[in-house]
């Protein structure tokens, strides 16, 4: 494992966000460190991370499901042996689920309930790769609570 200068400033701006409240700082970081990185050309990993975490701070649903798209089409260029580099504790098949998630709930949130249920189904069909750690029942949580909205809606 070697020090990832990018994915700890990419962690500095999830934390902006979600200890601090700073969101609006933490875009700004974002779109800072994706400059950096040259944007969707950079590093698999970084554009990933990064664009994952940019989704979480859009006010505008229509631009959260552009980064979140971002997302998903960077871990289709990951491999497991640069995410294990990095130090993530995942596989790439273990991002797929959260990233599926997302994009399921804009889609939902945008009203085209056929796409989110077709990313709940991809999601749900890699939750396999997920542990039965935090991280793994969040996710879980999260496909659970959008399954009973889909259900309703």
């Amino acid at each position: 494992m070697t020090f990832d200068a990018t994915l700890t400033r990419i962690n500095e701006g999830v934390q902006l966000h979600h200890q601090q409240g700073e969101r609006a700082a933490a875009r700004d970081l974002f779109a800072q460190v994706w400059d950096e990185i040259g944007g969707e050309r950079g590093d698999a990993l970084h554009v990933c991370v990064l664009a994952h975490a940019m989704a979480d701070v859009q006010d505008d649903v229509r631009q959260e499901l552009l980064w979140d798209e971002r997302a998903l089409a960077a871990a289709d260029r990951l491999t497991d042996e640069r995410v294990a580099e990095s130090g993530v504790p995942l596989s790439v098949a273990g991002l797929y689920p959260s990233l599926h998630l997302n994009l399921a709930e804009c889609h939902r949130r945008l009203g085209d309930l056929d796409r989110a249920r077709e990313h709940l189904r991809q999601a749900e069909a890699g939750i396999g790769a997920l542990g039965d750690d935090g991280y793994g029942k969040v996710i879980r949580g999260g496909l659970d609570r959008l399954t009973r909205q889909l259900a309703a809606g």
